[in-house]
């Protein structure tokens, strides 16, 4: 029996509002706290799939936290508490409307354009020559703008200053904190064996004080090679074994899928949605080192309410 969680309709004490991500459903707590609860949803093409997968929330719930935790160092971030497997608690910021993607590899939508003739992308760049997963010289900066609906939009630099989107100050700040964020967590990938390819970062402001947001080096917000076999499967020309949610990219677009208008979501069957769960786990245990252990998802709606107003209770 599939017991993801696909939709959340809580009501909570204080709660202004709530909006639905792709895959979070986040809670606004009397403008001072986010409740983010991660869904088992799963999204790709900018398109949420029909099926949940079941311990995906969970999964990206925790690291995110872990990561969370680890780079606290490097900038201040939106979390308090995590009182559920599948939550995380914190700060309510107001978001930047873009989102700061870091890349160290010419890979996924990067080769796809590059292979096309481009060579730049959000204003960087690309030499020419460059072969399907090769690493850059230094890691590029590409954001995107953060779109409500649709695909989000490359954007360069120099637009988003020109646009006002962001001020020269604050995005300055931004991309020291994305790089600084990108080389811890290479660092850590480094270490159990692993290359950390490319990621994005979410930011939003308190205040004068600027938050590092929503999740970080998840397998749904960033890709992962491994570093065994990397550079013979490179010299070859091979594809590389990844830690990532492309691997849900490369069924649907096996099945004749990639998100454009009058393109149908090929089925969905128990034995795929089970492996993709499986997939996600060794993600899990992959990236932090430690084994999962499955949350008791019997009463899973309730006991994810439950453990949020246990929280609210002792801090509003």
């Amino acid at each position: 029996m599939n017991n993801a969680v696909i939709k959340t309709d809580y009501n909570f004490p204080k709660q202004k509002s709530v909006y639905k991500g792709k895959v979070r459903d986040v809670y606004n707590i009397d403008d001072k706290y986010l409740v983010m609860v991660a869904s088992d949803r799963i999204s790709a093409f900018d398109v949420v799939l029909p099926k949940g997968i079941p311990y995906k929330g969970q999964v990206l719930n925790q690291i995110a936290s872990k990561f969370l935790d680890s780079t606290k160092d490097i900038c201040p971030n939106w979390k308090l508490a995590s009182p559920d497997p599948m939550v995380t608690v914190g700060h309510y910021c107001d978001p930047f409307p873009v989102e700061m993607i870091i890349r160290g590899y010419l890979t996924g939508s990067s080769w796809r354009t590059y292979k096309k003739g481009a060579r730049e992308i959000c204003g960087v760049p690309i030499p020419d020559g460059m072969k399907e997963h090769q690493a850059f010289p230094e890691p590029i900066v590409t954001p995107t703008t953060k779109a409500h609906e649709g695909h989000d939009e490359d954007i360069s630099k120099e637009e988003i200053l020109k646009q006002g989107l962001v001020s020269a100050e604050d995005y300055a700040l931004l991309e020291k904190y994305t790089i600084a964020l990108f080389k811890r967590g290479s660092e850590i990938a480094a270490e159990k064996g692993l290359i950390l390819v490319d990621t994005k970062y979410e930011f939003g402001k308190v205040g004068d004080t600027i938050y590092l947001i929503d999740e970080i080096h998840t397998p749904d917000s960033s890709r992962y090679f491994y570093r065994d076999g990397y550079q013979e499967r490179f010299d070859k020309g091979e594809p590389q074994k990844q830690l990532s949610k492309e691997f849900v990219r490369e069924w649907l677009m096996e099945n004749g899928f990639q998100g454009q208008t009058g393109q149908k979501v090929p089925e969905m069957t128990e034995e795929y949605v089970n492996s993709v769960s499986e997939r996600y786990i060794e993600l899990y245990e992959s990236i932090t080192g430690e084994g999962f252990i499955k949350s008791d998802v019997k009463d899973i709606l309730i006991r994810v309410e439950k453990n949020i107003n246990e929280f609210l209770s002792k801090n509003l």
